[in-house]
């Protein structure tokens, strides 16, 4: 659908926006600037307007138009112009459009929302600029140069390792050698978990997290519509905010304003797959300033090596979180989830060594439950494993902290015990022996234990030692089971 309006300006006019409404206020604040002005509601009709006369200048008011259903027409509508600088009013909220109508055709931006007077002051100074001259926001040549040089500071940053809260720091410190940022940010979503600020670097008395009011569950932020950062992660859109009234929220403009921010650029970080972003770069400039299609390609360029990065730090932490667990379970013993014998052995030595170098003294204890083999033969393997579970955590309670329970074999348990002479030990065996006498068992009426101490001599081995342990056990067994006996010297 088209409309002619005819004022008193000297040049021709295309508005492109699918809201007869956004089409009216436009007239009304910039009608007067065209000698000729059509209104259109989409790509297709201005394609059209374009091919019946020229058009001095085409204005693409993005606001209603979907980026995965409209990119194709309005693309095409900036490629017709022939070189002709295309002006486009973006909502600061969905800057993604930019960069992919930027590869088309020479285009200039102003962010949306704008007030009838901005309105005005933007297109009558590109009116004013002529066809054919596009404002750059810095020579060429130094532009290329501090692109170039971000390049490598960020490629420097994700190859120095792949911890990942070294790395989003060393990334936001890279960003920040960038012209003109005064303050980078990592917004990172974490694996099942919600948006958090992983990284800041830039001007020392500026922190977002108190900016933002929080630095975790940034996805229930009242601010999540409002702050480039969230809106980038949230959305997977670019964010570009020129002016920070215009999310509407005067306490975030103030807080920015306060630290020297005059604008906030935020980049989504590409996932894997479909789905939501990893999260996203912030980068908060000292001053407000026009992008150019090199500098927005360089910037998704630096997402996306990000996007490695992260996933790279992903599988490292995943990796040593496996790697923890295999370590973890070959301790322990699958039955009764205490240390195994193997681990058992090597805790052994460790106490024994230390033991010896600080002169503490050092106590084993063995015990095994009495006629297991009866309780298997009469009630099954089944009840005899719940036994065995049930012996394990009624002697778990009763140790110290400090003391370490071993099951050394099938019904055979250890005790090893750090700071215990002989004396305190058959105290502890005492202990347990009672303690397991008066446990409930399941399935079974009552279960006791039988038990050796020995204390570590001078130059003892750890072999000598349970040795001794063991022969003191056997003993006690010999004795009529159900009690203590001490290893003898």
């Amino acid at each position: 659908m088209s409309q002619q309006v005819t004022p008193q300006g000297q040049h021709t006019g295309l508005f492109v926006n699918p809201a007869a409404g956004r089409r009216a206020d436009f007239e009304a604040a910039c009608g007067a600037q065209f000698a000729q002005l059509a209104l259109v509601d989409s790509a297709d009709a201005a394609l059209a307007e374009v091919d019946l006369k020229p058009i001095d200048l085409l204005v693409i008011d993005l606001e209603r138009f979907d980026p995965e259903l409209d990119h194709a027409g309005l693309s095409r509508l900036v490629t017709a112009r022939a070189g002709a600088p295309t002006f486009v009013l973006c909502p600061f909220a969905n800057a993604r459009w930019l960069p992919a109508l930027m590869a088309c055709g020479p285009v200039e931006y102003a962010i949306a929302p704008l007030g009838e007077e901005a309105l005005r002051a933007a297109i009558g100074a590109r009116l004013a600029a002529g066809p054919t001259v596009l404002a750059a926001p810095t020579p060429r040549e130094q532009e290329l140069d501090a692109l170039q040089a971000l390049r490598a500071r960020v490629r420097q940053a994700l190859a120095e390792g792949e911890e990942l809260d070294a790395l989003a720091e060393r990334l936001c410190q890279a960003l920040c050698g960038w012209p003109g940022v005064l303050h980078a940010a990592l917004f990172y979503l974490q694996p099942g978990g919600d948006l958090q600020l992983q990284a800041q670097q830039g001007e020392r008395n500026l922190n977002l997290a108190k900016v933002l009011g929080r630095a975790e569950r940034l996805l229930q932020s009242p601010l999540r519509h409002a702050f480039p950062g969230l809106v980038a992660a949230a959305g997977n859109t670019i964010a570009l905010l020129d002016d920070l009234d215009k999310p509407g929220e005067p306490a975030l403009a103030e807080a920015l304003r306060e630290h020297g921010v005059g604008m906030v650029l935020a980049l989504p970080i590409p996932s894997d797959g479909p789905g939501a972003p990893r999260g996203s770069l912030c980068l908060l400039f000292r001053d407000a300033r026009a992008f150019s299609r090199d500098e927005l390609d360089a910037l998704a360029e630096l997402c996306d090596l990000a996007a490695v990065g992260l996933r790279l730090a992903d599988m490292n932490r995943e990796s040593e979180a496996m790697l923890a667990q295999v370590t973890h379970l070959s301790t322990l013993d699958a039955l009764t989830g205490i240390a195994n014998r193997r681990h058992g052995e090597t805790l052994l030595e460790q106490e024994i060594k230390r033991a010896r170098r600080y002169k503490h003294p050092l106590a084993l204890i063995a015990f095994d439950i009495d006629r297991f083999k009866g309780v298997n033969d009469r009630y099954g393997h089944p009840v005899g494993d719940m036994v065995l579970r049930a012996v394990a955590e009624a002697a778990q309670k009763l140790v110290r902290a400090s003391d370490v329970l071993v099951r050394s074999g099938g019904e055979e348990f250890q005790v090893i015990a750090p700071h215990t002479s002989a004396i305190d030990g058959l105290k502890v065996a005492e202990k347990l022996r009672t303690a397991i006498e008066a446990t409930a068992m399941p399935g079974v009426d009552q279960v006791t234990i039988s038990l050796g101490v020995a204390q570590l001599g001078e130059h003892e081995s750890a072999d000598s030692l349970t040795v001794r342990v063991n022969a003191a056990l056997a003993r006690a067994k010999r004795a009529g089971r159900n009690c203590v006996e001490l290893a003898m010297g």
